[in-house]
């Protein structure tokens, strides 16, 4: 057998987030997005250390040895090697930064701080301490002896250096209000002034101390990160939403796995935190960084300025001969429509389920939840169903990461309206998006429905590009029934005709998929594959994706996060990531099978999570309108070179420049365009 070589998960990671600081870094992008990619990219960053930066800790500190899939590093080697390339795009986002913020001046906003407030805006600054800030304040005073507070890790906090008039030194902590805009925009002509509240907390430190009679006070941020691996106790007393819950409040005291820590700080107060937070003064935990943390505030970065700083609208489309205004069942009904956000108007998610929680016809409706907006028309459509009488069963997931407390918020508003809950199996995160509507047409009953690649949220749907098919087909619409009756009867075997389900078929299927491609080549007929997705991780799905190149099938991927495949070892196999002001969702396959172009989209990345440990649903195009419009998708992105980077190369995120600039494609601005054309033809 083969030996081949796999990409590190954890590396390739950090490679996609140092895609995202590129945009920060790119000129060419409006100056407050390039703010706002700072934001995200610390927001990523974050995370990371909280999910995979953790699990790799407690896997070094197990002391066990690591059952290892591929040639790679031990989790003692790998944690050291994720930190010193954490510690570099830190130093290299603050390089950026601070250039973005020199560029600002160019535009006549200056970013001020305690020290460089000007002073017309003094009076403002007092007033807007006393009134808006002080009464949210959080201050503890520290000693040796007290218990050390616990410490958020979605918050601030500056840590303070009290010396007195009498010789003596205290420590305190104040935590940043989250309820206040993180930045103060000051202007009075042209010029506009930007300040941090942190920076108004510091210029009133002496205010905030008086009572110690102060002689010098130094104030520098720290932050902390935690472990945010849900734990469930075992206890058949309590049900999973109170699982869930508890398993939340313990997440807030989970074990520390980053220190960030402000580079400018003393060693004696370093030294007392260190001690204090019971962090190993060698550990690789401790990450030095610059006076301001949390940067992820930057992706709400205020929009001021003329309007070439920030990008420019494009109105979400309308789908040609998809009326909104006219009966979405009866139009379902003739054709199948394909949804492509945030391009065309999630408005059509919205009216299918508005207009379902109305019409007298529809005696049922079933779908599932991940992730929610926080004002949802998609609850309130489903709350809307519950009260004129229609059953209404909602799958809601409890283990949608960041997002339990929402999600077991909108699990109890909609139990109080009447909708039927399923949380599913514990073990078992359901990751599908699916909808089934249930419609009585005289004795009959018709079905209706949706698959989607992403969550069914009127927020994200501005951002996300996903794809949603909108179908009547009886045969998909049956299979999808079954998804739910294998949440309420999970222990008895169902048989799909159309969809793939994951934790069941979607590996075997797609390496079928895969195998059936290569004897193909090997006859002599035509072999290829497309793929689009967000991260590849499943080694088995990789070494399949090699054994394919090997055999002569031509594989061209679109691949935005993670990807543990290597495509320089293989001329067969060309992978490239798109980063830009959209965030690239959709997971496309497309199997040439000698020219048959077999269609798919899925809610599944391929990755070992997606493939065996969720339910995920996988479901076929068979219109013939739909199937050329996914692939003239495609091959738009693969034409992108402005904002296609090739991944897994020698020197990590070169972008493609295999054509003129003057012949330049954009293809987000691209597939805009080709939708808007459709309109208009």
């Amino acid at each position: 057998m083969k030996d081949y070589i796999f990409k590190n998960r954890e590396l390739s990671w950090l490679d996609f987030n140092a895609r995202v600081l590129q945009e920060a870094e790119d000129k060419k992008v409006p100056i407050i997005e390039r703010l706002r990619f700072i934001g995200i990219f610390s927001n990523n960053l974050d995370e990371f250390f909280k999910v995979r930066y953790a699990t790799v800790k407690r896997i070094a500190l197990s002391g066990k040895k690591q059952k290892k899939l591929y040639k790679g590093p031990n989790a003692t080697d790998l944690l050291q090697m994720i930190t010193n390339k954490a510690i570099e795009l830190q130093e290299k986002s603050d390089q950026v930064l601070e250039s973005i913020i020199d560029d600002l001046k160019d535009e006549n906003i200056f970013f001020v701080d305690e020290k460089s407030i000007p002073q017309e805006f003094i009076e403002y600054i007092n007033t807007f301490f006393i009134e808006k800030i002080q009464p949210q304040l959080e201050v503890v005073i520290l000693n040796k002896k007290s218990k050390f507070p616990n410490l958020s890790d979605t918050s601030s906090f500056l840590t303070i250096k009290i010396e007195t008039k009498d010789e003596k030194i205290k420590f305190a902590l104040i935590k940043l209000p989250n309820q206040i805009d993180r930045f103060i925009v000051l202007s009075k002509s042209e010029k506009k002034y930007i300040i941090l509240i942190d920076d108004i907390i510091r210029f009133h430190l002496n205010e905030i101390f008086e009572i110690f009679a102060p002689k010098k006070i130094v104030a520098n941020m720290i932050k902390i990160s935690r472990d945010a691996e849900l734990d469930f106790a075992y206890d058949i007393s309590k049900s999973y939403l109170e699982k869930i819950s508890q398993s939340i409040k313990n997440r807030s005291i989970g074990e520390p796995v980053r220190f960030l820590y402000d580079q400018d700080i003393d060693k004696s107060t370093l030294k007392f935190l260190i001690n204090k937070l019971n962090f190993d003064d060698n550990t690789d935990s401790i990450i030095p960084g610059s006076k301001y943390h949390n940067r992820r505030d930057y992706m709400n970065f205020p929009t001021i300025g003329n309007s070439t700083l920030v990008y420019k609208d494009l109105t979400p489309l309308n789908i040609k001969d998809f009326n909104l205004n006219q009966n979405i069942f009866d139009a379902i009904k003739r054709r199948d429509f394909l949804l492509h956000t945030p391009y065309q108007k999630f408005t059509y998610i919205q009216k299918f389920l508005t207009e379902a929680s109305i019409d007298p016809s529809v005696k049922k409706i079933s779908i599932t939840i991940y992730r929610l907006s926080k004002l949802s028309s998609v609850a309130n459509a489903l709350i809307n169903a519950a009260k004129n009488g229609k059953e209404v069963i909602v799958q809601i997931e409890l283990q949608a990461r960041f997002d339990e407390k929402a999600n077991i918020n909108y699990a109890k508003i909609l139990e109080e309206n009447g909708v039927k809950l399923i949380f599913g199996i514990e073990s078992l995160k359901v990751h599908a998006k699916i909808c089934v509507i249930e419609r009585k047409n005289k004795n009959r009953i018709e079905k209706f429905g949706f698959i989607s690649t992403g969550n069914f949220n009127e927020s994200t749907a501005k951002v996300y590009t996903d794809l949603t098919l909108f179908t009547s087909n009886k045969d998909i619409l049956d299979d999808l029934s079954k998804v739910f009756n294998f949440f309420n009867i999970n222990y008895k075997k169902y048989r799909f005709k159309q969809i793939k389900i994951s934790p069941f078929e979607t590996q075997s299927f797609f390496t079928k998929m895969l195998k059936r491609e290569i004897k193909n080549a090997k006859k002599g007929l035509p072999a290829s594959i497309k793929i689009k997705l967000n991260s590849l991780t499943s080694y088995a799905m990789v070494e399949q994706l090699y054994k394919a190149a090997d055999n002569g099938v031509k594989i061209k991927m679109i691949i935005r996060g993670i990807c543990c495949l290597i495509p320089t070892h293989h001329k067969n196999i060309k992978v490239i990531s798109i980063i830009d002001r959209f965030l690239e969702h959709t997971r496309i396959f497309i199997f040439n099978n000698n020219k048959k172009n077999e269609t798919y989209i899925s809610s599944a990345d391929w990755m070992t999570r997606n493939l065996d440990n969720r339910v995920e649903v996988t479901c076929p195009i068979y219109d013939s309108k739909i199937k050329k419009e996914i692939n003239d998708i495609f091959n738009i992105y693969w034409s992108d070179n402005v904002k296609s980077r090739l991944i897994n190369q020698k020197d990590a995120n070169v972008y493609k420049s295999d054509i003129k600039k003057s012949n330049s494609l954009r293809s987000q601005l691209e597939i805009y365009n080709y939708y808007k054309s459709k309109i208009e033809n």
